[in-house]
């Protein structure tokens, strides 16, 4: 997270994270046209991954995302990928935030990071939408897959961003870098991940090996990485864009979907199936929704999709429970993840067995 909701909680900056603010003052004054200070920051709590600050002063709100502390894991944590898509997205009027400076001189603070206007609205990090009428999840969940079909219909040459990624192969290298990450962050043998990590290679589509199918992918795609409108059912502002490249669209559409078939694990790191919340919209509504805006036909290979992102995000969420263990996380609520990788995983590999 990182955008202005009076939703989203807000702590002081936490021990590991502090910079030295008086810098980061003086950058501003001569990188942002219009800036003026004093400067209050808070650090908003959640988003695991790239420490995100509200900056309050009296030329209006800023948002500030940057690198962690510590050792970092091989290319990880690249604020400047993500400066970068918003900055081309923007151009074509997509829904993210205004990127306003992107600082890589790590003497300012100590880390990369950029500055972003701040973009009012909701933030909802259940995806189950407490609170929210059952018309309203409706629409949400349409809207999400509606603005992740506009993304991936850009042509992301023409905003810049040729080169940004290889656009062949996508899942391939996704599965072996996530298989690489995964064994670095290990705290324990999980026998479904290693029985994972052994089919996903063999059940890769041929789709994936053709370039011109390629396009933006956000890489974490999901509703806690977007902003909804204050008051309206709709998509506002897109975030986290640190995973993105250039590859196969459908890794975003069935990271989306794959929260129809995670159980009702009682970690509390892991949410459940939305499957039954009233108002959510089936899993094919979703895909054919998506496909309505993207201008597909239908898509397949579903299931490998699913167990794909699955396992992924074991991955992810095993490499943010090691931070946690080592102090670097971005949230105190890291050490939480204890059990979730085993979890999802476990989940993976049963829905890999339904599958036959």
């Amino acid at each position: 997270m990182g955008e202005l909701t009076d939703r989203t909680p807000l702590t002081p900056v936490r021990s590991a994270h502090r910079f030295d603010e008086v810098a980061l003052l003086e950058y501003m004054q001569a990188h942002i046209s219009g800036f003026e200070g004093p400067l209050k920051i808070q650090q908003f709590e959640g988003g695991q991954s790239n420490p995100t600050f509200l900056l309050e002063s009296p030329s209006g709100k800023y948002v500030l995302r940057k690198q962690p502390p510590g050792e970092l894991l091989p290319s990880a944590h690249q604020v400047d990928r993500e400066y970068r898509v918003m900055h081309g997205l923007g151009q074509v009027s997509a829904p993210v935030p205004d990127m306003l400076s992107l600082c890589r001189d790590k003497s300012v603070i100590g880390t990369d990071f950029y500055v972003m206007g701040a973009v009012d609205g909701r933030v909802f990090s259940d995806p189950m939408l407490p609170g929210v009428d059952a018309d309203d999840r409706h629409e949400i969940y349409l809207d999400l897959v509606r603005v992740l079909a506009t993304i991936h219909r850009v042509d992301y040459r023409e905003i810049g961003l040729d080169g940004f990624g290889r656009p062949a192969n996508y899942v391939a290298r996704q599965i072996s870098r996530w298989s690489k990450q995964y064994v670095l962050a290990k705290t324990e043998e999980i026998e479904s991940m290693e029985r994972l990590m052994a089919w996903l290679p063999e059940q890769i589509p041929d789709e994936d090996a053709d370039e011109g199918l390629a396009t933006v992918v956000h890489g974490d795609y999901r509703l806690g990485n977007v902003i909804v409108h204050p008051h309206e059912p709709r998509v506002v502002a897109v975030l986290d864009w640190e995973l993105s490249t250039i590859g196969n669209p459908l890794s975003d559409l069935s990271y989306v979907c794959q929260q129809y078939h995670v159980g009702d694990e009682s970690d509390s790191a892991i949410s459940g199936s939305i499957a039954k919340v009233p108002g959510v919209p089936s899993e094919q509504a979703l895909i054919d929704e998506y496909c309505r805006v993207a201008g597909r036909e239908g898509v397949e290979n579903w299931g490998f999709y699913i167990a794909y992102n699955m396992f992924r995000s074991a991955s992810i969420i095993q490499g943010v429970y090691k931070r946690g263990l080592d102090g670097n996380a971005s949230s105190d609520s890291a050490t939480l993840y204890a059990d979730a990788c085993r979890l999802r995983a476990d989940g993976a590999w049963a829905f890999v067995q339904s599958l036959s």
